[in-house]
Order: structure tokens, then C-alpha cells, then sequence
């Protein structure tokens, strides 16, 4: 068996002594979403940290935690905190937990983040459907022997973010009255923000807004054929669009202000999904 197989299925394992809960849904709770729980009706908690070989987030305001249970009745499992390529970890531990969420049942997955607006249109506060992304400027998650337990070696990326799901979150901001940006999303490796340059270039490149997560956890999560939907929430303007300096400080902020939004947004958008006929 692959080792990296191994060791998911050793975390796997570990999850599974202390729940048989099936998700249906996986959610990445990104900035602007770490009070979710409280929408959640929970039935279980995990702290990373209490699961051998599971990596732990060591950014200032990132919980870490698995949380099960249900919204709107549908059977969830979320990541309460998420792990950075910046933070040190290799990029096989970075996506070690969405797949085990993959191999826990999840068929579903929605992945949120704070990210930078390069598009001239985007304002902080704004949500962005993620219609595609850009992969370029970090390392793959599928780099070294392929698992394949999980998919095939060469999958394709036409369609990384489910056409199905993301009518989905369009139908939930319009019964919530939400003006959706939608847009493609950038991954660079961080921790550093961009510099006004590179902004330049991003944009030039097609990318609607920019960050350090999300893109290697679809890659990951494609790739073992679960089906990916994506919102990023606009926490402040990219580097040289507004004279000002950029610090972490300003995108939690953004996030916290329409926290309230992004919360009813994810509710009904579970709720929809849980709706659905499985493919």
C-alpha cells in the first residue's frame, strides 16, 4: 500500500474510534466562518491535535478542530481552522485532510477563504463564486506516486468546480439577496502578501482575487472525485490598488463584518446540496 495512503488511513482509523458519523458534505471553514459551529446542530468534536499524525494550524486565530453534525438536516463534516503550505507543512500534509474527509463519505465540498480583490470591481465585503482557479505558482498536492486508491495519475482539471453546485450557491445569494462576484481564484504560497507587480500580472493572468489556501484543496479533492464548489470572501483590495499597506489584521476584520452574510449564504447552499441526487 502507498504510505501516504497509509497514513490517511491511519487518521481515518483514529476518527473512527471516536465516530461512525457519515458526512454527506464536507466544508472548510475559512475566515469569516470560524463562529459557523453555532449554526451547526454538532454531535461530535475532534481537535486536530488529538489525532496522531494529523497536521495543526499554527496561524494566530485558526481553530483546529473537525466538527460533525447537520445543517438543515444534511450530514456535515467541518474543518473548524485549515492548514498552510506557509506554515512549514509539505503539500501532501496540507490536503492530508480533505481527503480524509473524502474517504470519511463526503461526496461534496465546499471551500471558503479570505482572499484578496484584483478585479477593479470587487469591494472588501464582496463574495466571490470561485468559477476556476489558477494553480501555477504553487506546488501540486498530486507531486510523487500517485494513489491510486484515490484517482489516476494525469486527472483532468476542465472542470474543477462543479457546474451543478455552483448554481447552486448563485440560487442561494439570490434568495438571499447577496450581490455574487464570481471570478477565478490565484494560490501563491504566502506567507508574504503580493506585491503591486505581481498583482499587475495576476490580473493580466485572468485571476479575480488572490490567497494562500483553497486551490491545492480542490486539486486534492478533484482529483479523488468528490464534486467542488468554492466562495471566497473579498477581505480587502490586492496590493497596489489602494494606497494603503495590507496586514492580517484588515482581512479577519472584513471577514467578521459580513460574517452574518457568509453564514446564511452556506446554510442555504447546504441545503440545497442536500437536495440533490447523487452522481
Amino acid at each position: 500500500m502507498n504510505k501516504e495512503f497509509e497514513k490517511i488511513n491511519h487518521c481515518l482509523k483514529q476518527i473512527r474510534n471516536k465516530t461512525d458519523f457519515e458526512p454527506l458534505m464536507a466544508v472548510v471553514l475559512g475566515s469569516g466562518l470560524g463562529a459557523y459551529a453555532s449554526k451547526m446542530e454538532v454531535v461530535c468534536e475532534i481537535p486536530y491535535s488529538e489525532i496522531s499524525g494529523f497536521p495543526v494550524s499554527t496561524v494566530q486565530g485558526h481553530d483546529g478542530r473537525f466538527l460533525f453534525g447537520y445543517v438543515e438536516g444534511v450530514p456535515i463534516v467541518a474543518m473548524k481552522g485549515r492548514v498552510h503550505f506557509y506554515e512549514g507543512y509539505a503539500m501532501n500534509e496540507v490536503v492530508l485532510p480533505i481527503r480524509t474527509m473524502g474517504l470519511l463519505g463526503a461526496k461534496y465540498i465546499l471551500l471558503t477563504n479570505a482572499a484578496g480583490g484584483i478585479d477593479l470591481d470587487f469591494s472588501p465585503g464582496d463574495l466571490m463564486l470561485i468559477k476556476d482557479h489558477i494553480s501555477s505558482f504553487i506546488r501540486s498536492p498530486l507531486i510523487g506516486e500517485n494513489i491510486e486508491e484515490l484517482g489516476v495519475r494525469f486527472p483532468d482539471m476542465s472542470r474543477v468546480y462543479d457546474a451543478e453546485l455552483s448554481e447552486c450557491i448563485r440560487k442561494a445569494a439570490s434568495c438571499e439577496g447577496i450581490d455574487l462576484k464570481e471570478g477565478s481564484y490565484l494560490q501563491t504560497s504566502g506567507p508574504q502578501f503580493e506585491t503591486p507587480t505581481e498583482i499587475k500580472m495576476f490580473r493580466t493572468l485572468g485571476a479575480s482575487a488572490v490567497g494562500m489556501s483553497t486551490v491545492v484543496e480542490a486539486i486534492a479533492a478533484h482529483h479523488m472525485g468528490m464534486r467542488v464548489c468554492g466562495i471566497s470572501c473579498i477581505s480587502n483590495m490586492a496590493a497596489g490598488i489602494l494606497d494603503q499597506p495590507l496586514t492580517h489584521s484588515e482581512v479577519q476584520t472584513t471577514a467578521d463584518k459580513i460574517a452574518h452574510k457568509f453564514e446564511r449564504l452556506v446554510s442555504i447552499l447546504i441545503k440545497e446540496i442536500g437536495q440533490l441526487k447523487e452522481v
